[in-house]
């Protein structure tokens, strides 16, 4: 009996289609459970900082407090406002949270172990991470309210100047491995100068993505003082439940994308052969969690930018800064005779 039952899910996991099921479902199960848990470790790091507990009461450690704050929203009504454009308004998470887990397809975590393995995985993952505005401005249009529409206008316009300076650091990352494969990207030899050289756009992509994920200190969308909770104020129950989830897995999304642009994804910190026998997915979630760090002692460190301080950064500083590095890049590797040979003109 056994024995056949065994042969059964053999075949199934032999075939093309349900393994590819399997793979989807596993994968958005492990994403959901790091985002849960990632509220969690948000939270007591946060408390730590601020000499508090934390969770601390439900389950050991309090480390069932997650699974409980899912519970409570689940069982929240849904309100949906009189004068609100129901279809869009109820879409509008669903497209938020949907979005952030399609971009996972593409995320090479080990040698091999990727969904889905495509020569423009970067292509791919910068269209599906700009595609998250759409959300935003249909929550906070669909809504009828004036805070959730300003919210909504402040994140869309955050997201858009952003991306600009996000996708020309991509471009001096793409010169320097001549490939738009992720896998490739990080198995591409940069020996240290090239490591040098892409450090200044290390440091403006870190902020880049808190903007981008509306974080502290950029998380102007949500402005206590003018805006209450911007373009998710209206939302309830498991509507905003989807909004914070898209907003957490977009996080493990951008630290994942860090992770492999410049930080060597899964292979072992600085290129020490002895500690390759460490499995490379255990390196590639410690780095994740190293930028994810970044993203709560952040919060925890600095004051919110005014809306002006926040365009100016965007437009002023960062846009003509990586315009300036994609030419200094492009100039050291013809000079050097290092440019990749996929990437010669």
């Amino acid at each position: 009996m056994m024995t056949d039952l065994w042969d059964f899910l053999m075949i199934i996991w032999a075939h093309p289609v349900t393994a590819k099921l399997l793979h989807i479902s596993i994968l958005s199960g492990v994403v959901l459970g790091a985002v849960a848990y990632l509220t969690y470790a948000e939270r007591k790091i946060l408390s730590a900082m601020q000499r508090r507990q934390g969770p601390m009461t439900v389950g050991p450690l309090g480390l069932l407090q997650p699974i409980a704050d899912g519970i409570k929203l689940l069982s929240k009504e849904t309100i949906i406002p009189t004068q609100a454009n129901r279809p869009v308004f109820l879409l509008a998470p669903v497209l938020t949270f949907t979005l952030a887990l399609l971009a996972w397809a593409v995320i090479p975590v080990d040698a091999g172990l990727v969904l889905a393995d495509i020569n423009v995985g970067i292509l791919y993952l910068f269209a599906v991470s700009s595609m998250g505005v759409y959300g935003v401005i249909m929550a906070g249009w669909a809504s009828n309210s004036r805070y959730a529409f300003l919210g909504g206008l402040r994140s869309a316009s955050q997201m858009v100047s952003y991306e600009v300076s996000m996708g020309l650091i991509i471009v001096t990352v793409l010169l320097c491995t001549g490939t738009l494969n992720l896998g490739e990207i990080v198995l591409a030899d940069r020996p240290l100068w090239m490591q040098v050289l892409l450090f200044p756009m290390l440091i403006v992509f870190l902020i880049s993505i808190l903007a981008e994920t509306n974080r502290a200190p950029f998380d102007l969308p949500e402005g206590e003082s003018e805006l209450s909770g911007g373009f998710m104020v209206e939302y309830s129950s498991m509507s905003y439940a989807l909004f914070f989830l898209g907003e957490y897995a977009n996080m493990i999304l951008m630290s994942a994308m860090t992770t492999i642009l410049f930080l060597g994804g899964w292979l072992p910190p600085f290129g020490i052969e002895a500690l390759a026998v460490v499995p490379g997915v255990v390196w590639f979630m410690l780095k994740v969690c190293l930028i994810l760090f970044v993203f709560i002692w952040s919060r925890a460190s600095f004051p919110r930018y005014r809306y002006d301080q926040l365009m100016r950064l965007g437009w002023k500083v960062f846009l003509p800064l990586t315009l300036l590095w994609v030419v200094l890049v492009a100039g050291v590797l013809i000079g050097m005779d290092a440019l990749p040979v996929e990437s010669r003109f």
